[in-house]
């Protein structure tokens, strides 16, 4: 099946980027203190444990060659 191809305007397209509103949306509602205790509790929350995580975290991924430890079995102990 053919579709016959016509000429479309696009003149509306063009237009439709100069288009302003006169209707200004609602203003937003300012949040409770309550919302923005949570809010400071919750990021407070999240950067203590990222700050924790690194705190123990970094030891354990220190590659000291001081404190290396050599592990022998009892097995070659020799009984």
């Amino acid at each position: 099946m053919f579709r016959r191809r016509e000429p479309v305007p696009f003149a509306f397209i063009a237009e439709a980027d100069k288009f302003r509103s006169n209707v200004t949306p609602p203003a937003r509602e300012r949040p409770s203190v309550s919302q923005l205790a949570g809010r400071w509790l919750v990021g407070l929350t999240v950067v203590a444990g990222i700050t924790g995580s690194l705190l123990f975290g970094m030891p354990a991924l220190s590659a000291d060659q001081s404190t290396q430890h050599v592990q022998q079995s009892e097995a070659s102990d020799g009984r």
